[in-house]
């Protein structure tokens, strides 16, 4: 890896580098005028640490059980889309790079190589399966069915797309996913021989699904369902309460609704309403071990991280993302021990307050 790596920002700036607009904008922008995708990343800003001394703490450890197993720490790999478009190996680098880093990688629906290859790109590690809702439900069960045969431990429904949010940097650039850029996953649930691109796809999605569908995904499943794009207590209650094993705390990256709520500011009501009867996990402008121990503090099992790891994937491949992966974990070790705690698990509320002077909204 390049001498001048600090930290995630660095890797962006040399990701932002080799990419041209058009993949930078459709990889790195938000939805409308972006005001949710960028309040992700500072609504982890508005919090500040109450550090403890005198604890006793001579060592930490990241390390936590997430759904049942163990990760090295409280950071996952979110689905991402279409990663070969930014490296020739795409999702199976992205696997071993989460395998070396000791955590769970969620394969997306729309990825470029299919759960059967990622598994055997990193065999015995952990890996969940993102599923988009389709209209036909042949389609889901045939995605499931060979996640979950290759070894995939959860599916993870995405319930916040379709539709696609405005996305006007990419109708400025006019980018759209090359149709060589093929999605093999979903061409074999159709039973098709020949590839199947990203041409049409979105035409193969429902955006009618009902609690009592998500009840039915989650019985067909057969393995833990988690729900993925919930901003709200009422959301995550009616999740569980229909069988999810577990809530993603997610606005899609900002990319889906401009101006929904930041998710550093939803998790404390989804925890509160959730307790300790599902897993709760966040995704949204993670980027720094700082504020994984913050989404910790607030009650989240673990976070996930998108945009990071693909600009480790786009700058440095396999290793390039697991030095990302590496350098949050190292980061959130240092937070750990300078505020006196062994371990994420003995984080809390305890350890938080909120900055005296937080974000201000435009009228």
């Amino acid at each position: 890896m390049p001498e001048g790596w600090v930290n995630v920002f660095d890797v962006q700036r040399e990701a932002e580098r080799k990419l041209d607009p058009g993949r930078l904008g459709y990889f790195s922008g938000g939805a409308g005028d972006e005001l949710t995708a960028r309040e992700n990343v500072d609504a982890w800003r508005d919090w500040r640490l109450r550090p403890r001394q005198l604890t006793g703490v001579e060592t930490v450890s990241t390390a936590v059980e997430v759904l049942g197993g163990p990760v090295a720490a409280p950071i996952l790999v979110a689905p991402v889309a279409f990663q070969r478009a930014l490296d020739p190996e795409g999702e199976t680098a992205m696997a071993r790079a989460a395998a070396a880093a000791g955590t769970v990688m969620c394969l997306s629906t729309l990825a470029t190589a299919r759960p059967t290859e990622v598994a055997a790109a990193a065999p015995g590690a952990r890996r969940w399966f993102q599923l988009y809702p389709f209209s036909d439900a042949g389609i889901s069960r045939a995605l499931m069915a060979e996640a979950i045969e290759a070894g995939f431990e959860a599916v993870v429904l995405t319930v916040d797309a379709p539709p696609g949010g405005n996305r006007e940097q990419d109708r400025r650039t006019g980018y759209a996913i090359p149709a060589e850029v093929e999605i093999p996953g979903i061409a074999a649930a159709l039973g098709r021989g020949k590839p199947f691109s990203v041409t049409g796809v979105f035409d193969l999605l429902t955006a009618s699904l009902t609690w009592d569908d998500l009840a039915g995904i989650a019985a067909d499943a057969g393995v833990p369902l988690l729900v993925k794009g919930l901003l709200t207590a009422e959301d995550a209650s009616l999740a569980v309460e229909h069988g999810a094993a577990g809530v993603v705390v997610s606005n899609h990256g900002g990319r889906q609704l401009d101006r929904s709520v930041a998710t550093a500011d939803a998790l404390p009501e989804i925890v509160e309403a959730v307790g300790r009867r599902a897993t709760v996990l966040v995704d949204g402008g993670i980027r720094r071990g700082v504020d994984v121990a913050i989404g910790v503090a607030l009650g989240a099992d673990a976070v996930l991280v998108g945009r990071p790891a693909i600009w480790g994937l786009t700058a440095g491949g396999s290793e390039g993302a697991e030095w990302v992966l590496r350098a949050l974990a190292e980061e959130l070790a240092l937070t750990l021990s300078l505020l006196g705690v062994a371990g994420p698990r003995d984080l809390s509320h305890e350890h938080l307050r909120r900055a005296l002077a937080t974000r201000v909204y435009s009228v």
